[in-house]
């Protein structure tokens, strides 16, 4: 036990979390992307409105949220302490640096991983804080003739302070009222302040993910002649620009068709 706990206080030991926490958080970018792209159906925010539902009373779900969090702050400390523990370990530059093949990227993870906290902090305020723990989000009731398949929509208020969704069907018209989310995420992008910073926390992803996700599997020991040069298109093309550009596409197209 003791040299399992030693392991993991070195430095490796650090860097082996920091790259299983970090891959983890990769995994979250690909369903929140796939969830987030309900954003572009013109559905009047009905498709968004039950993912964002599910995700918050389904229970399996919110515990995987909550270790979604946890990862997120023990890879932002493991960072931080790695970053410090080199710096004191050099605090004085060297006179002459010796040339590298340091990608731009890597020598500031440290910034970019600045960033991209400071952004999730604040979009974790904007959203999922008030989605969670306050009265500022409202509701939407959407009634969809079963025979036709159309969906109309109008404001719901509850009766109750308590009430969170409810789902009835009367007279083959169901009936589905939620937290509409998505009215908020409109009124949060059509803040051009805020869309400026979502698109400059994007371009931190992409910088982070392009060193970032490749380091990971260098940092495990899965490096191989044959697979390695696909996980570099996969963290290239796929993490750095795909699902970064994909973030940075709703702020941009929500603020102009306001």
């Amino acid at each position: 036990m003791s040299e399992f706990k030693e392991t993991f206080n070195s430095s490796l030991g650090k860097k082996l979390i920091m790259a299983l926490t970090g891959l983890f958080l990769c995994t979250f970018l690909i369903v929140h992307v796939g969830g987030n792209a309900l954003l572009f159906k013109n559905d009047d925010g009905y498709a968004f409105n039950m993912y964002a539902n599910f995700l918050t009373h389904f229970p399996p779900i919110e515990v995987i949220a909550y270790i979604l969090y946890a990862c997120i702050l023990v890879h932002a400390l493991y960072a931080l302490i790695l970053t410090v523990k080199n710096r004191r370990a050099r605090p004085v530059g060297y006179a002459v640096k010796a040339s590298d093949n340091a990608s731009w990227s890597s020598k500031n993870m440290g910034l970019l991983g600045s960033i991209l906290f400071l952004f999730i902090v604040i979009h974790m305020g904007d959203f999922w804080y008030h989605y969670k723990f306050t009265d500022a989000v409202q509701f939407k009731e959407y009634r969809t003739d079963l025979s036709s398949g159309v969906t109309q929509s109008v404001e719901f208020v509850p009766k109750s302070a308590d009430f969170e969704h409810s789902i009835s069907t009367e007279n083959n018209i169901e009936i589905v009222r939620v937290k509409d989310l998505h009215l908020r995420v409109a009124a949060s992008f059509a803040n051009p302040v805020y869309d400026i910073f979502y698109v400059i926390a994007m371009v931190a992803v992409s910088f982070h993910l392009l060193h970032g996700f490749q380091s990971a599997f260098r940092t495990l020991g899965w490096t191989h002649r044959k697979y390695t040069p696909i996980v570099e298109f996969i963290g290239t093309w796929f993490f750095a620009v795909i699902v970064p550009v994909a973030f940075a596409l709703m702020p941009i197209v929500y603020y102009f068709k306001k």
